[in-house]
């Protein structure tokens, strides 16, 4: 006997894949609560190989997602909390067409909530795992932390991806695990060390921001919504890896003055802003210990495998502590017209201090009149009432400082002089390369550099 013969498309490709609206079918959810699902359960499409064979012969475009995809998607227990919303709307608009105050105000106090603390656990299995995933979690963090108040974004998502970003650069502030910073079109970007792992991301220019129309908000709130889940969480062990209280507690004293920009604030708030402000000192959860130097072990180079591959990372090692402690010793002031937040937390990662006039935000830690300032950031020609005490610099020397590793001369830099080329500190020339002749200037420097030269 011949053995039985199968119909087409009903193996291989033809049963791995299904188009999105088999999926919805299958799900019994909205176009937008599929989507809201498949995002924070990090759920994407997939191409096949043969679309003819998966459509069935038919050449119709679809979107396509797994069979096992979707299987997955079905035993997540959030799907029961989107029906239970769905019921909860319909409740509501039947209250409120009524003019029913007190079953509206009833309805309103039992809104269906979730939490999405399980699905970041069984996206990330390791801390390491979340850590390679944070570029982009950073970035539209901070993106929607720059957001004005408006219709088209909840101000809950705004200010708790504030809140989180300012915890985030309190630690890279208190771990100086920042490395490169770089100004582009798009904003700023940053890049920082933490634990093994090399973090990258932009934050955009503080200017007047506009809403644009051709961007789906309530896609990228529901990013942001399982971003500041999962930037909460590594918050929390990063605190605790360098031994700080989480939430952050500053180190304020009772006798601490309250500023005129504080008087109508209530306290929470007040601590807020000064939070915000980046220029205050964490608490440590060892009241009595303060910063320590840490102390690299010495192993010695006879009894490892290879002597040689020590010793870079010895160098390598001398090489970044310096780098964190590239403003050490120095005081800054701010002018009005800088980047306040931005140049606050380049300087306080790499030791300095700084500070601001008292008017422009809550947090000044000295007046401008302070004959101990070492370096005034300025940006403009000319400046009045000069001090002959200290240096007045462009907001670009602090940067190129920064990827250069060390400080540079400041003439270039004076008021009202040409600034030179800012170059990105994230092209890295092989050999046979064009080198740039300023980067190359900069090269041949910084062999030859004297490490007290620039200040």
């Amino acid at each position: 006997m011949g053995r039985e013969r199968r119909k087409k498309y009903e193996k291989g490709e033809a049963t791995a894949f299904m188009s999105r609206n088999q999926a919805i079918n299958k799900l019994q959810l909205t176009l937008a609560d599929f989507r809201r699902l498949c995002i924070l359960k990090g759920i994407y499409p997939h191409e096949p190989k043969h679309k003819k064979r998966v459509n069935k012969g038919s050449t119709v475009h679809k979107t396509y997602y797994l069979v096992k995809d979707i299987n997955f998607l079905a035993h997540e227990p959030i799907i029961n909390k989107f029906r239970e919303f769905k019921h909860f709307v319909r409740r509501l608009k039947k209250a409120i067409n009524k003019r029913n105050k007190d079953a509206e105000q009833r309805i309103r106090n039992n809104k269906p909530k979730y939490k999405l603390d399980h699905i970041v656990r069984e996206r990330y299995p390791s801390f390491q795992d979340a850590l390679g995933d944070l570029d982009d979690c950073l970035s539209m963090c901070f993106l929607f932390g720059t957001m004005p108040q408006g219709a088209r974004v909840h101000m809950e998502y705004i200010n708790h991806a504030r809140k989180l970003t300012v915890e985030f650069m309190h630690y890279i502030i208190a771990s100086k695990s920042l490395r490169k910073v770089f100004i582009s079109i798009k904003g700023i970007y940053f890049q920082a060390e933490v634990m093994g792992q090399q973090l990258t991301w932009v934050v955009p220019h503080g200017l007047g921001y506009q809403h644009p129309d051709d961007v789906d908000y309530r896609v990228m709130q529901t990013f942001v919504e399982f971003y500041t889940t999962l930037l909460g969480f590594i918050n929390f062990k990063l605190y605790h890896s360098i031994n700080l209280h989480y939430p952050p507690k500053l180190e304020l004293d009772a006798a601490t003055p309250v500023d005129e920009n504080e008087e109508n604030m209530t306290e929470k708030e007040r601590y807020q802003e000064r939070l915000s402000a980046l220029s205050q000192t964490l608490r440590s959860l060892d009241e009595g210990g303060g910063e320590e130097e840490v102390q690299l072990d010495e192993f010695p180079a006879v009894e490892t495998d290879d002597p040689d591959r020590v010793e870079k990372a010895k160098v390598e090692a001398e090489k970044i502590k310096k780098l964190q402690n590239l403003f050490k010793g120095l005081k800054f002031f701010l002018n009005r017209e800088v980047p306040r937040e931005t140049l606050v937390f380049i300087i306080r990662s790499f030791g300095g201090d700084v500070s601001w006039h008292k008017s422009v935000a809550v947090g000044a830690t000295y007046p401008e009149s302070d004959e101990s300032i070492t370096h005034q950031i300025v940006d403009r020609p000319q400046t009045k009432n000069q001090y002959l005490s200290r240096y007045y610099v462009q907001p670009q020397w602090v940067f190129d400082c920064v990827n250069n590793t060390s400080l540079l001369p400041m003439e270039s830099y004076f008021p009202g002089a040409t600034l030179p080329p800012h170059l990105s500190p994230f092209v890295e020339e092989a050999e046979g390369d064009y080198v740039p002749p300023e980067r190359q200037a900069l090269i041949n420097r910084q062999l030859g550099l004297q490490e007290d030269s620039g200040v």
